[in-house]
């Protein structure tokens, strides 16, 4: 019971925290803020992770880069709670076996990431760190206050103590495994009647085409997969109002869209570096700081997604970084070759647009690079020498080679798979570039 009181008063803290207090006139306040919680973040890191002591006394960018290999290679020295890699995996792995995901290490919940950039990474959270993020994502997302009672349902590759802190007496959760097939969910949500649902696109395509599906939730949030315009376009005439998005990672709850719909980027709590890769269209990797997660410190984290950053401040007044467009992962930047045969990158979005001005009757469509001269075109509905003609003229305007376009039968992705739209499936260093 003392435990339960204590969750509630963190999550309760947190959320206050985030929606009442921590309100920032402009941006000068917002950064005089973060380097107070850096502050207290370095010396506590100095203190307590072996990995980061030599660096005490350091400013932030004198800390290392961090990645994924990184962070998996020299998990045993960053994590301050002495937890070996070895006993985490196996937690973790049980887990997924199971599909029971309450096992913890004394009070430290594991998860294992999706994989969808390469090899699978662990992350940690203990009790304190739980109750924190749920209160930030209740104050994020919440359509009402927190004593107004709401039906969450979220639908996920794996559940995660994480995600079930969020429970109270007034906000009821229910995890839905992906796993299952969908008349199972729908019979679930009918019963259930969330005010709140979760969901990836692809599986909120997938409920909104159903006949049988009787829900009006009051908000409806895109998570953990890239919402494509094509698929925000359509939920949000079957579902009748906005489809909002969180941007949530292994790597941790990183923005939400606002009341005006604009994505942003949690900078009360997390640092954001920008790595520019093509500053002229806004768009850039995130390189991340975590200000307050101890249980595995995130520090300068190098994440492999590529953001497009709003080009006007957002109307709403958040001086936080704005997101035009979560593009995807860096690993599905398309390289064509041009007409002196060198590779030249082009961001997802410039192909998604072609799609989209080609025929107003696509409902859904799948783009594969299979080298610089070899594209993949699946279509559900609209006329595919259109998107031939769209695509054509593009490459002749970017001074491209025309690439090899042929198109193949839709398929819909299946079981805990993400739904890629955009999807690259070589390496360009493997090319040769003088053809």
């Amino acid at each position: 019971m003392e435990s339960k009181l204590k969750r509630l008063a963190h999550i309760l803290h947190s959320y206050l925290q985030t929606k009442c207090w921590r309100s920032f006139g402009s941006r000068l306040e917002l950064e005089a803020h973060q380097q107070k919680l850096w502050q207290k973040q370095s010396t506590f890191l100095t203190q307590n992770s072996s990995f980061y002591k030599k660096y005490n006394g350091l400013t932030l960018n004198e800390y290392p880069l961090m990645s994924k290999s990184i962070m998996m290679s020299e998990f045993d020295k960053i994590n301050t709670k002495n937890l070996t890699k070895n006993e985490c995996l196996d937690v973790a792995l049980k887990s997924e076996e199971s599909r029971d995901f309450s096992p913890m290490i004394e009070e430290v919940s594991v998860g294992l990431s999706s994989g969808t950039s390469g090899n699978r990474g662990l992350f940690l959270a203990d009790e304190t760190e739980r109750a924190r993020w749920a209160g930030i994502i209740l104050a994020k997302a919440l359509p009402q206050h927190i004593l107004h009672p709401q039906r969450i349902a979220l639908f996920l590759r794996a559940n995660n103590n994480l995600y079930t802190t969020l429970s109270s007496n007034k906000i009821q959760f229910q995890f839905f495994d992906l796993i299952e097939k969908l008349d199972a969910h729908i019979d679930r949500l009918n019963i259930y009647q969330p005010t709140i649902l979760v969901a990836p696109p692809s599986m909120l395509r997938m409920l909104a085409k159903s006949t049988g599906l009787k829900i009006n939730p009051k908000r409806i949030f895109s998570a953990a997969e890239v919402l494509d315009p094509i698929d925000e376009s359509f939920l949000t005439k079957r579902f009748q109002q906005p489809i909002h998005q969180l941007y949530q990672c292994t790597e941790g709850f990183l923005g939400a869209s606002c009341s005006h719909g604009t994505i942003h980027l949690n900078e009360d709590y997390i640092i954001i570096e920008k790595e520019w890769i093509d500053k002229k269209n806004r768009k850039f990797i995130p390189i991340i700081t975590d200000l307050e997660r101890k249980t595995q410190p995130i520090i300068r984290y190098r994440l492999n997604d590529v953001l497009t950053e709003k080009k006007n401040p957002c109307s709403c007044g958040n001086p936080a970084i704005a997101i035009e467009q979560i593009e995807g992962r860096a690993d599905d930047i398309f390289y064509f070759t041009s007409l002196e045969n060198k590779l030249e990158p082009i961001f997802p979005d410039f192909l998604r647009r072609r799609i989209l001005q080609a025929d107003d009757s696509i409902e859904e469509y799948v783009i594969k690079q299979h080298s610089p001269l070899k594209l993949e075109v699946s279509l559900f509905g609209g006329n595919e020498e259109k998107v031939r003609a769209q695509m054509t003229h593009f490459f002749k305007q970017q001074k491209l080679q025309l690439p090899d376009l042929f198109f193949s039968v839709y398929q819909k992705p299946e079981g805990l798979k993400k739904m890629k739209r955009v999807e690259r499936l070589f390496t360009p260093e493997s090319e040769d570039l003088i053809l």
